[in-house]
């Protein structure tokens, strides 16, 4: 019983930084109306730049948040402003097929410049072990579920105790209304961008202590960010979380109980089931996000 404790505390603490994934891409998606596919990609540029900034000149991951979550901030804005702005009015595959294409692009990218070689950081303190209440754990996993959740909660209160967050729900209801009413649409899609990409960011800088950087690390944050989001439901940010921590569960269970090789296979049978029994997601409300979204 103790050591299902403990894998069930290991999952959670894993499931705050999906959570945290998956937030940000719900973000992009409720206020710009795009799926991103590059999504996990943007985590993988994180973790990259991390390492890079540890092994070249010795900068603690924890203080590169301060290089890293800005830099990729404006990346996001960027990526709007160039290549998700021009193409807006476009068909929903057309959107998908460029961000497949930025995907796919960022991997061969980061195979270039970093090989296929597996990069990690070591940090000494990260790798100390603790325990509270019984429960053992990393102080590398205790900080990333810690900022991790802050950071979720931050968003929350931000969209619904703020005038952005007011403005950004605006557009997420309706984005011609809030343009007629004077509302700069652009403006706001470039922030919602680069605060989605921000999110990633952090992630990536959180994760890289007990999770290597590679060229295809990128696909599998895309894969539980959008399973995540189906089991909160698209556009609940809330549900982003509560789903993010359940996946983190699952993912160590069968990586714990049954085989580290069937985690994947695991987390396909979850998005498979919700999307038979409940399409709008557990947690619900996201019918008509996506309706309105694939317009």
């Amino acid at each position: 019983m103790d050591y299902l404790v403990q894998t069930v505390v290991a999952g959670l603490m894993l499931g705050g930084v999906y959570a945290l994934v998956a937030v940000g891409l719900n973000l992009i998606f409720g206020v710009v109306k795009i799926i991103n596919f590059a999504h996990g990609e943007l985590v993988m540029m994180a973790m990259y730049m991390t390492w890079w900034l540890w092994n070249s000149w010795n900068l603690n991951p924890y203080l590169s948040l301060v290089i890293v979550t800005p830099t990729m901030f404006l990346f996001g804005v960027l990526l709007q402003k160039v290549m998700i702005g021009p193409m807006q009015n476009s068909s929903p595959i057309m959107k998908i097929f460029a961000t497949l294409g930025l995907s796919v692009l960022l991997q061969n990218l980061a195979l270039f410049v970093f090989g296929g070689q597996f990069r990690s950081v070591s940090i000494p303190w990260a790798e100390q072990n603790t325990t509270i209440l019984g429960v053992s754990a990393t102080y590398g996993r205790i900080t990333a579920f810690v900022v991790a959740l802050a950071l979720v909660l931050g968003l929350f209160l931000l969209m619904n105790r703020t005038l952005v967050g007011t403005v950004l729900r605006s557009l997420a209801e309706d984005r011609e209304t809030a343009g007629l009413i004077g509302i700069p649409v652009q403006r706001y899609y470039l922030l919602a961008m680069g605060l989605g990409a921000a999110l990633t960011g952090v992630a990536g800088t959180l994760i890289i202590p007990f999770q290597a950087a590679y060229p295809l690390v990128g696909a599998h944050f895309t894969l539980l960010a959008f399973v995540v989001v189906v089991l909160g439901g698209l556009g609940n940010m809330a549900g982003s979380l509560i789903g993010g921590l359940l996946l983190g569960i699952v993912e160590t269970i069968v990586g714990t109980y049954i085989d580290p090789a069937l985690q994947q296979v695991a987390v396909f049978v979850v998005f498979i089931l919700v999307l038979i029994v409940r399409p709008q997601g557990i947690f619900g409300g996201s019918a008509r996000n996506a309706e309105v979204g694939l317009k």
